[in-house]
């Protein structure tokens, strides 16, 4: 096990390397200069213009301020925004709890709905409840995200006024952030009808990044459950007398699970690519709209270093899956 946990971990180290330099070179074919963004308006002379690129390290040669990059990254600092003048880091960790508590909102959303509904595919196999479920399923992969969160805030909140806008909490709240989940901080402080408009605020963002990873989790589970139920174990359980009920959460769900658990895993960077969209339409305060805003601006230290940082996260979780998985089926771990 120790030599499965030291190969998987040595994998990582070259993606996170090739990730820091994709995302370095990415962001500097962004077109635009940086100083003209920064300064604005203003008419800059060329020896002022020079003065500003050297002053941000940008008249250097790419690979020497990717090493220079580096070098400060493994000594914890990311740069500040060319923008604010605030450390990336820190305006990262002050924004990732809004992203982290709409991505877990989504997923407990897609997990709710999907699990159930692949389950109930595969039991009435060829059925109408089966057709019914891979269309709604089909149908909610392929729509974008921005189409469909726009479609959500039409019909949802302007035409039956159900649901806010956008934004994350109602102007008249004011919330001292504990732990950044404002769901979690509005409870802490007793504040009921704060936590009543967070919660609305979060229900169409959820339902718009939801949708993938819910279409995904349906399909895989049918999937599985179809394999199972397929079993001499299942058909010994029917046999025997067992009801229904039990044959299908005794025995076939737990083993059709391993691959939904997996599949689950991976719906991490989904999340986090659809959540740039997610927020900039519904004006979520979090990292993806973060990233947008200095896209606009070409603030090559957030973009860069938000893009490493989300990167990092990913690949932790899909390491963490990836042991887990290996601790459940020691056949994983003879393979790698």
């Amino acid at each position: 096990m120790v030599s499965f946990i030291l190969r998987q971990v040595a994998m990582v180290i070259p993606t996170i390397i090739g990730i820091t330099l994709l995302a370095f070179v990415m962001v500097r074919l962004v077109p635009g200069d940086p100083v003209q963004v920064m300064v604005g308006d203003r008419t800059l002379t060329p020896e002022a213009h020079a003065e500003a690129l050297k002053a941000l390290g940008l008249d250097r040669p790419v690979m020497e301020q990717y090493a220079m990059y580096i070098g400060r990254v493994l000594q914890g600092d990311f740069g500040k925004s060319i923008y604010t003048k605030e450390s990336v880091l820190t305006e990262f960790f002050d924004r990732f709890p809004a992203t982290l508590e709409l991505s877990i909102s989504a997923i407990l959303f897609a997990v709710i709905i999907g699990l159930p509904a692949g389950i109930i595919a595969a039991v009435r196999r060829r059925s109408v409840s089966d057709y019914s479920v891979m269309t709604v399923a089909l149908t909610g992969y392929s729509m974008p995200i921005f189409w469909w969160a726009l479609i959500l805030v039409l019909l949802f909140s302007l035409t039956l006024g159900w649901t806010p806008v956008s934004g994350r909490l109602a102007l008249v709240h004011f919330i001292e952030p504990i732990t950044g989940f404002l769901l979690i901080d509005t409870l802490i402080q007793g504040e009921y009808s704060a936590f009543w408009s967070a919660l609305r605020h979060l229900v169409l963002p959820t339902i718009a990044l939801g949708t993938i990873p819910m279409a995904v989790i349906a399909r895989m589970t049918r999937s599985a459950m179809l394999e199972v139920l397929q079993e001499d174990y299942v058909r010994t359980a029917r046999a025997k007398g067992l009801s229904p009920f039990r044959v299908i959460s005794i025995h076939a769900l737990r083993n059709a699970l391993i691959p939904v658990v997996t599949v689950i895993g991976l719906q991490v960077s989904t999340l986090f690519s659809g959540a740039v969209l997610t927020e900039t339409i519904f004006s979520w305060p979090g990292v993806g709209k973060w990233l947008i805003e200095a896209l606009s601006r070409r603030d090559y230290p957030i973009l860069q270093g938000a893009l490493m940082l989300i990167a990092s996260v990913v690949i932790v979780v899909n390491l963490l899956m990836t042991l887990t998985y290996g601790m459940i089926n020691p056949r994983i771990r003879s393979k790698r």
